[in-house]
């Protein structure tokens, strides 16, 4: 099949990475596939283009689309000649702008399929499509009626547990057992206050413990006076934001990973990563959380999250592989070309 993904943002950063990995493992299975982006904002303050990282994987559509939610109605428009004029049989989009866009201007005998990363996407004016994934088994229900099913998030190869743990955490400067990771934006969906007090319980029983802050984001400062506050300023590492292998690295020199909430990925790729490295994951009850989290947090209580990271439980499911999710999607195409 040839496939297009169509995904209006320029960064690459949230569902850009997924979007990618499920590409490359779509190429893999032997399918013609290419990665539509914002091409309009070229420029970026503090995070990373998606372009560059596509030209490297060999994924980037040069099929002149702008595709961004920036661009003004003629534009619009004109990406919607565009793309009818395109020789595809699966036109996926990811975001609100692409669905629009891809309504408008779906090649002939072309499937349209729509990814939904984030709950607030599914409102009543939704437009239609050939089938639709979500992010977590919770949202189906959101889509009665509809050919629906969900996308785990697919995990990089660089995730994998590594052979000398010690020696990682010695070359990263990092000391005390046992070491609690939080790994995102710093931003209020993500609740680092809850895991600040939550680590301030947990080092009473454990004063060698350690809380390891991977990320950026506006609430640093804030975070870093809760941290002076309780006194925690000796067992608090402020990693700042990581990407790539360099991110993998701080992840897998972690005993445990505290997800207390998403972002605009519902997926929790965090996790999912994480557990691809043999980190022990405590979750709440939100997004795909749930199906990922080895230890689920009942409350959202520090004591609750305490009561989660000291259960010792661990998931019984194996997270699928990427060739997995990816042939699960195609037979998603596959049914919906056959009920065209």
């Amino acid at each position: 099949m040839r496939i297009l993904h169509l995904l209006a943002s320029p960064y690459w950063s949230g569902p850009a990475e997924n979007v990618a990995l499920l590409a490359l493992a779509q190429r893999e299975a032997g399918h013609e596939v290419r990665v539509a982006v914002d091409r309009r904002r070229a420029k970026a303050s503090s995070e990373e283009l998606a372009v560059p990282r596509l030209e490297a994987l060999g994924l980037l559509d040069e099929g002149g689309l702008e595709l961004s939610v920036k661009s003004p109605p003629w534009r619009m428009v004109g990406d919607g000649w565009r793309l009818r004029r395109r020789s595809v049989e699966v036109v996926h989009a990811h975001f609100t702008h692409d669905h629009l866009v891809a309504r408008w201007g779906r090649p002939r005998g072309a499937v349209l399929i729509r990814s939904v990363h984030a709950p607030r996407s599914l409102r009543a004016s939704l437009p239609d499509a050939d089938a639709y994934t979500v992010p977590a088994s919770s949202l189906i229900t959101r889509l009665v009626g509809r050919r629906v099913q969900v996308l785990p998030p697919l995990v990089d190869g660089m995730f994998r547990p590594e052979a000398d743990r010690e020696a990682l955490r010695r070359e990263l400067g990092l000391t005390g057992s046992p070491l609690i990771g939080m790994v995102s934006t710093f931003q209020v969906s993500r609740r680092h206050a809850l895991g600040v007090e939550a680590f301030a319980r947990l080092r009473r029983a454990h004063a060698e413990a350690r809380l390891v802050l991977v990320g950026d984001g506006g609430l640093v400062e804030t975070v870093r006076e809760q941290v002076r506050g309780l006194g925690l300023e000796e067992g608090v590492t402020f990693a700042g934001y990581q990407r790539g292998e360099s991110f993998a690295r701080w992840l897998k020199a972690l005993d445990e990973v505290w997800i207390l909430g998403l972002g605009n990925d519902w997926s929790a790729r965090a996790a999912a990563q994480a557990r691809a490295c043999g980190v022990h994951v405590v979750g709440v009850e939100e997004g795909n959380l749930p199906a990922l989290a080895d230890a689920r947090v009942e409350e959202l209580t520090p004591e609750a999250v305490v009561a989660a990271s000291e259960s010792g439980e661990r998931a019984l499911v194996e997270h699928p592989g990427n060739a997995r999710i990816a042939a699960d999607v195609l037979a998603l195409y596959e049914r919906a070309r056959a009920g065209r």
